[in-house]
């Protein structure tokens, strides 16, 4: 266990760790069924399938973080807005690595909605991970 303080005493926070790790865990899934027929052409129901488990993981998880009153959103907006932009970079690096392998309809299309899926994870992750052990803005110090 990493040393640090433990989340702010008496306050319940919704489980968006466990929903956003779910949703990376989906697509991720869905990513390596795809990868694992390549140069072939995949059957796509079940890569939708995980795919479209992950998004909706994703906006649950979105949803019940933008509930959260008192939090600490200018750490989680610092954190998440550095990791967004690397994984923004990381994104278009990969996708123009699919558009010149000539990956076209709707295996490209997938793909792209599985980057943009993953590189919204990350940054979500990382930044509710740090500042939900972070004061809320406002709130007094003992």
């Amino acid at each position: 266990m990493v040393s640090g303080r433990p989340p702010v005493p008496g306050r319940q926070l919704p489980p968006i760790t466990a929903l956003v790790v779910a949703s990376m865990a989906m697509v991720i899934a869905g990513g390596i069924y795809l990868a694992a027929y390549l140069p072939k052409q995949a059957p796509l129901p079940i890569p939708i399938a995980l795919v479209t488990a992950g998004a909706v993981l994703f906006v649950v998880a979105a949803v019940m973080l933008s509930r959260l009153g008192e939090f600490a959103w200018d750490r989680f907006f610092q954190v998440g807005g550095w990791a967004l932009l690397a994984y923004v970079v990381i994104v278009g690096m990969l996708e123009l690595v699919l558009v010149i392998d000539q990956t076209r309809g709707a295996l490209l299309a997938l793909l792209t909605v599985i980057l943009l899926i993953f590189a919204l994870d990350i940054p979500v992750l990382l930044g509710f991970s740090v500042a939900r052990f972070q004061e809320p803005a406002g709130s007094p110090t003992v």
